[in-house]
C-alpha cells in the first residue's frame, strides 16, 4: 500500500477506534452546500461526517475489529462517527434526509454490532439521552415525593383548621 493510502487508512482507523459507533450513508446526488449544512448539524450533535474511499475504509474497519464489510461498501459513501450519543447523530441524519431526500442510511455499527437502516431510524426516533435520564429520575423520585406529601398532609390539615378558626374569629 502506498504511503498516502497508509496515512488515510490510519486516519480512518483512529476515527473508528475513537467512536463507539459509525453510520454509513450514501451521499450520491448531494451538492456541496447541503453536505456542508449536514456537517454543521452533525457537529452540533457531537458527530462528524467524512467521505471515505471504500477500499481503504474496508481495510480500516477490518483492522478495527469490525466484521468484514465486503460488498456493503459500494457507491459514494460517507461515514458518520462521534463521541456522544448514536441516537442524536441518527436523528440529525434522519431529519436531514427527510428535508433533502438524501443521504440514504445504508447501515451502521454500535460497539461492533451491525445495525441495519431500519435500526438506525428506530434509534433516531428515541428521545435524547438527557430526556431519558430525566424520565428515569422522575420515576425514581415519584415514590419519595408521594411519601413526603402523605407525611406532610396531617400538619397541613391542622394549619388549615387553625387558619379557618382565626378567620372566623376575626370576622366577628
Amino acid at each position: 500500500m502506498r504511503a498516502e493510502k497508509q496515512i488515510i487508512n490510519s486516519e480512518y482507523l483512529a476515527r473508528l477506534n475513537a467512536s463507539p459507533f459509525f453510520i454509513v450513508v450514501d451521499y450520491r446526488g448531494l451538492k456541496v452546500g447541503p453536505i456542508t449544512e449536514l456537517r454543521k448539524r452533525l457537529h452540533k450533535a457531537g458527530a462528524e461526517m467524512r467521505v471515505v474511499k471504500n477500499s481503504i475504509f474496508r481495510l480500516a474497519a477490518k483492522e478495527a475489529g469490525v466484521a468484514d464489510l465486503g460488498a456493503s461498501l459500494t457507491g459514494q459513501l460517507a461515514v458518520v462517527t462521534g463521541q456522544r450519543d448514536v441516537a442524536s447523530a441518527a436523528k440529525v441524519v434522519k431529519t436531514f434526509s427527510a428535508e433533502f431526500d438524501k443521504p440514504k442510511v445504508r447501515f451502521g455499527y454500535l460497539k461492533n454490532q451491525r445495525l441495519e437502516s431500519a435500526d438506525i431510524i428506530a434509534l433516531a426516533d428515541l428521545p435524547s439521552l438527557d430526556v431519558l435520564r430525566a424520565r428515569l429520575l422522575g420515576v425514581i423520585l415519584a415514590p419519595a415525593t408521594k411519601l413526603a406529601r402523605v407525611l406532610n398532609e396531617p400538619g397541613a390539615q391542622v394549619a388549615r383548621v387553625l387558619q379557618a378558626h382565626v378567620d372566623k374569629g376575626a370576622g366577628v
